[in-house]
């Protein structure tokens, strides 16, 4: 018969029932030679005529007992199976992060792209079944990762992101776009949203055109995140022979701000929303529900799973069961039939 156990490790309590054993032994033992310092054999039924040794031994055997079944029912013993069918349901969602160099600036800390890492992270404990995919762009657009439910490989592939994982410089918002939507796995129309996550500083890739042609043509629902100060703007830290320096054009401090407009019209046109989150605090998963509410859910995939039957129960009845009954018994020796009927005599 196959059984499972949900906790391996608490095998280990079961070290408790030989150490308590121990402790029993030594202390009947204890009181074993206590007794025959105070006393001689014959003055034992004398000195103690109620107590029962043996009893006592019983006890102590039924706490050892109780204890095996807990600690066997702690780690959870299933056993019978049950075939049930699995349906799923979710939303496919491609990720477009912006990883120019501009996303180093820290207005956001630690700073514009690592922070958006952290809050993508954050945001895969809220997928609830939704398949994943990442794409990288900044002069140029890259799949880092298709369209999965294996968040673990997600979360993989976004922590390797780094302004280095496109080959180009810049900020080719539009072309991210079109790559996103054209990595899906069907033609169907609903269940998609890209999440472009930026600061919306592009250059001339016609985002607003891309997103208005993913929602016309393909049904492809598109919101954006809007990363970085639109007011002042910041500089971008960069390192040059170890030495921190702020990037530069022309002899003066570049300042990269926030370009809310062109997000802004990207989720008009494309059916979506726009999430200014600029230099407060970004709530992934909060957006991640917006999604959710407008990009209708679809049947994604079903799958047959073997369940087993949980039994602890079993174990930690029987072992409360001789816990009541160690509770309830007298250690007290009974008297010998007719016993009582002397004493009353008497």
């Amino acid at each position: 018969m196959d059984i499972e156990f949900e906790h391996l490790s608490y095998w280990h309590l079961l070290w408790g029932v030989p150490v308590l054993a121990l402790v029993y032994a030594y202390g009947f033992a204890r009181k074993g030679r206590a007794l025959r310092a105070f006393a001689t054999v014959n003055l034992f039924e004398q000195l103690m005529p109620g107590v029962s040794t043996r009893r006592q031994r019983v006890k102590a055997a039924l706490v050892l007992v109780a204890l095996a079944l807990l600690v066997v029912a702690a780690t959870g013993p299933k056993w019978g199976k049950t075939i049930v069918d699995v349906k799923r349901q979710g939303i496919d969602l491609m990720v477009c992060l912006d990883v120019s160099r501009s996303m180093l600036a820290e207005d956001l800390r630690p700073n514009r792209l690592e922070r958006a890492k952290l809050e993508l992270s954050d945001m895969l404990t809220a997928l609830q079944g939704d398949r994943v995919g990442l794409v990288t762009f900044a002069g140029n657009a890259s799949l880092a990762c298709p369209l999965t439910i294996n968040y673990g490989a997600y979360r993989l592939a976004l922590d390797d992101v780094t302004t280095r994982s496109v080959s180009r410089g810049g900020s080719l918002i539009g072309d991210a776009v079109r790559l996103a939507a054209g990595s899906f796995s069907d033609k169907a129309k609903g269940h998609k949203a890209i999440l472009v996550i930026t600061d919306g500083e592009d250059q001339e890739s016609f985002p607003v055109e891309a997103a208005r042609t993913a929602f016309r043509e393909q049904g492809i629902r598109v919101f954006t995140v809007g990363l970085g100060n639109p007011g002042e703007g910041a500089r971008i830290p960069v390192e040059d022979r170890g030495q921190r320096q702020y990037l530069q054009h022309g002899g003066q401090e570049v300042w990269s701000k926030m370009d809310r407009r062109t997000l802004e019209e990207m989720a008009v046109e494309g059916g979506g929303a726009c999430f200014p989150a600029s230099t407060t605090d970004p709530d992934f998963v909060a957006y991640h529900e917006v999604i959710r509410g407008l990009v209708e859910a679809r049947e994604l995939e079903s799958s047959r799973r073997e369940l087993y039957h949980p039994r602890f129960q079993w174990f930690a009845g029987a072992g409360l069961v001789l816990l009541l009954i160690e509770m309830l018994m007298t250690d007290r020796r009974r008297p010998p039939a007719g016993a009582a009927a002397l004493r009353q005599a008497a």
